[in-house]
């Protein structure tokens, strides 16, 4: 199953849509989009480029992280770390305290609150005040505009299409109502600043909920990335060799000293040792290994000394596999 990074998806309804859309790709037999490590694994013949092309056609972005070979451990624990939520608390910090002050001006005379004196019966300066604030959050939260209205184009708008819509209108329709205003002082006027600012930020507050809920969901899958070693040792040439553990290959030859973690999927050629596989199976006793014995990636090496040949590397690991199962999930 070739892998693909998605980007752009902010509900499920946007993971079935390319999961549509790339289904519908000529020589693509399955399709499985996760939303919540933002990812796509495709089966077929179908081309790479025409997968891309299907997902950016429907609204979103896509790129191929590469099939049988895994990514190092510290990049793809990388890819899972919450990127996102560091970002919405900024977003919703500025959004809450522009949105105080706004709410200040725009509703304050009906609690009472003493406002400017060059602001009293001053319409027009009140609506140019909340005009200015209201813009500023909805500067700040651009992206629900960017998004929706790009989604909308590309016929599958979103959730945030919807979002963008409505504050959008009533912000439009506030500044038809200042127009009236500054045309003709006396008339009245109902400003709906505050309504389109509320509303980014109250869906700000949702989103950065979801991405904190989404970032402890993910916790578990990068500790299980970070059992596999960053390293190997090969025999070549009678020599050993220290090398990144992806690049190691089906039927080369790998050293493991008491202590170290296991690279890859193996069998024993020689040597006796107790492993540590609890990581993976659970089990807290160490299990012994000898001649012709079947060693696991991310377990650990206890007493003595093994040498192994490789029999699955990259994504045909079990430790892979149970990372896919579990971000299939």
């Amino acid at each position: 199953m070739t892998q693909y990074s998605v980007t752009g998806m902010s509900c499920a309804a946007c993971s079935a849509r390319v999961e549509k859309a790339v289904s519908a790709v000529p020589g693509v037999t399955s399709c499985a989009v996760s939303l919540l490590t933002n990812s796509m694994g495709v089966d077929g013949t179908a081309a790479p480029a025409d997968i891309v092309r299907a997902v950016e056609n429907a609204g979103y972005g896509a790129s191929l992280k590469g099939a049988k070979r895994a990514a190092p451990a510290a990049a793809a624990a990388d890819e899972l770390a919450d990127h996102e939520t560091p970002k919405l608390k900024k977003r919703l910090i500025s959004s809450v305290a522009v949105l105080l002050v706004l709410m200040y001006f725009s509703m304050g005379h009906m609690w009472g609150a003493p406002m400017p004196r060059w602001l009293h019966h001053n319409s027009v300066g009140m609506g140019l005040i909340q005009l200015l604030l209201a813009g500023i959050v909805l500067v700040i939260n651009q992206n629900f505009f960017i998004s929706g209205f790009r989604s909308a184009v590309k016929g599958a708008p979103n959730m945030d299409t919807l979002v963008a819509m409505g504050s959008a209108a009533a912000y439009l329709w506030s500044v038809y109502e200042l127009f009236t205003l500054t045309i003709d002082p006396m008339a009245e006027a109902d400003l709906y600043f505050e309504s389109a600012a509320m509303i980014l930020t109250l869906i700000t507050v949702g989103k950065t909920l979801e991405a904190h809920s989404k970032g402890k969901t993910t916790d578990a899958l990068r500790s299980l990335m970070q059992l596999s070693p960053k390293t190997a040792r090969l025999e070549r040439n009678g020599e050993e060799v220290v090398v990144p553990a992806e690049e190691v290959v089906l039927g080369d030859i790998f050293l493991v000293r008491p202590g170290d973690s296991i690279p890859v999927d193996g069998v024993v050629l020689s040597g006796a040792s107790a492993v540590n596989e609890s990581a993976l199976t659970g089990e807290s006793l160490p299990v012994d290994k000898a001649e012709n014995d079947k060693v696991n990636a991310g377990t650990i090496n206890q007493s003595g000394f093994l040498r192994c040949r490789a029999t699955g590397v990259g994504e045909d690991t079990a430790l892979s596999q149970i990372i896919r199962m579990v971000s299939d999930a």
